[in-house]
């Protein structure tokens, strides 16, 4: 942030947390813990380093007396550890369902759906959320914001509305009705801007670097490091609700790509710290209208080349993902794949889940159950393996997306007559 130190943001330290320092994802340089998210010596993105003896006292029963939201992972993030600190709708524990109908119809031997739609703002968007403001609060800031693509902006504005925070969000103008009206009732600042998700983050961005701007937190941006974080709840809570068991196989959808890798991050920390135990394999699941990580893993590339995004799943229309490069390092080094799929197969992939599970899930989701019908096709996904897939949110959030295609199985007077000749009474 320009004109802008760490020491002149900061009211006090990020005190107890197990955090210790921003590290490059790129060249490993070490930074002090700050509103910094791109590295000084090589602009690689930054994540959050921890020591690891802070890990020590983490044991499964201690996760288990903690709090029934994301906060009982509290030791294992880089803020919240003193709840009084904590900015949030106190997410998470959202169920994990099992699939058995949805299994049987796919030909596979076990199968769950993690429901992140359960969440506060009913999208797993609230996970990292919490953790950014939290993280902003500690910082100084004064004021929050972002770029989204709808789910995001749901929850900053939510979030900010029960703090007492200011927040202004930025979203493309093309976005689902639902998800404008979602963001505006809690009374922030909306911002709609002409283009697309791309261009908005970079707008934001540089926002940021505006004096205008100085004291706030824009938590995909400047504190995006304590944001992602928040993602690998999604790992830990998946294997607590196993029984402290990995799953085999997990689905992921991919925007910027962030999600995937976070949830592999989780089940490493897990494993070494001997918290969980077994392998597990990553695959991703992108749309067709806006595929570039799922390309360039077909293609056998390391490099993400960006795309104008277009499709029906706009909340993963991220042309050029910040993560790409990392989650297909992850995809690789687990075994897994990754696959994109078009409109009519998302389509259909809303109404299978919904039909099987009675979840309704938004078109981020539909991307996910019909990614997994294409790589149990291709043979990529083993069906007798664990499988778990996540639907991170509220079908009622893209209405449109499947309205065309739904209406009432049959119109009658309020008779029986009526009825009998409907066929109801057969």
């Amino acid at each position: 942030m320009r004109g802008t130190s760490l020491t002149s943001l900061v009211d006090a330290p990020i005190a107890s947390s197990p955090a210790d320092s921003l590290r490059c994802r790129n060249c490993g340089a070490r930074f002090p813990l700050g509103p910094q998210h791109a590295c000084h010596e090589c602009f690689g993105p930054l994540e959050i380093g921890y020591d690891q003896d802070a890990f020590a006292h983490i044991t499964r029963d201690v996760i288990e007396a903690g709090p029934r939201s994301l906060w009982r992972y509290a030791g294992l993030l880089p803020v919240g550890q003193d709840p009084a600190t904590r900015v949030t709708l106190d997410p998470g524990l959202t169920p994990l369902v099992r699939a058995d109908r949805l299994a049987a119809e796919l030909g596979m031997r076990s199968l769950w759906v993690k429901d992140d739609s359960a969440n506060p703002t009913h999208s797993f968007k609230d996970r990292v959320v919490s953790v950014a403001l939290t993280a902003a609060r500690q910082l100084g800031f004064t004021r929050v914001a972002c770029a989204s693509t709808g789910n995001l902006a749901n929850s900053v504005a939510a979030h900010a509305a029960r703090a007492g925070l200011d927040s202004i969000v930025l979203v493309p103008a093309d976005l689902e009705p639902a998800k404008i009206i979602q963001t505006a009732v809690y009374g922030g600042t909306l911002v709609a801007v002409e283009g697309s998700y791309d261009d908005v983050n970079r707008l934001c961005s540089e926002l940021a670097e505006t004096e205008a701007f100085e004291r706030t937190a824009f938590v995909n941006v400047n504190v995006r490091p304590y944001y992602a974080e928040g993602s690998k709840t999604l790992g830990y809570e998946v294997a607590e609700q196993l029984g402290w068991r990995l799953p085999q196989q997990v689905v992921v959808p991919m925007a910027s790509g962030s999600l995937l890798t976070k949830i592999d991050k989780a089940f490493g920390e897990l494993t070494s710290l001997g918290l969980a135990a077994g392998e597990w394999r990553v695959f991703g699941a992108q749309s067709a209208g806006c595929a570039p990580i799922s390309t360039a893993f077909a293609l056998g590339r390391d490099v993400v080349e960006p795309v104008k995004p277009t499709g029906i799943a706009k909340s993963l229309n991220i042309g050029n993902p910040a993560d790409g490069p990392y989650a297909l390092d992850a995809v690789r080094r687990t075994g897994g794949a990754i696959a994109d799929v078009g409109d009519d197969e998302i389509r259909d992939g809303i109404e299978l889940l919904a039909r099987t599970t009675g979840i309704f899930a938004e078109t981020a989701g539909g991307v996910v159950v019909a990614t997994l019908r294409k790589l149990l096709a291709a043979g990529a996904l083993d069906p007798a393996a664990e499988t778990v897939i996540y639907n991170t949110g509220d079908g009622l959030k893209t209405l449109d997306a499947v309205g065309g295609r739904l209406s009432p199985t049959v119109t009658v007077k309020p008779s029986l007559r009526a009825a009998r000749a409907a066929g109801l009474l057969d």
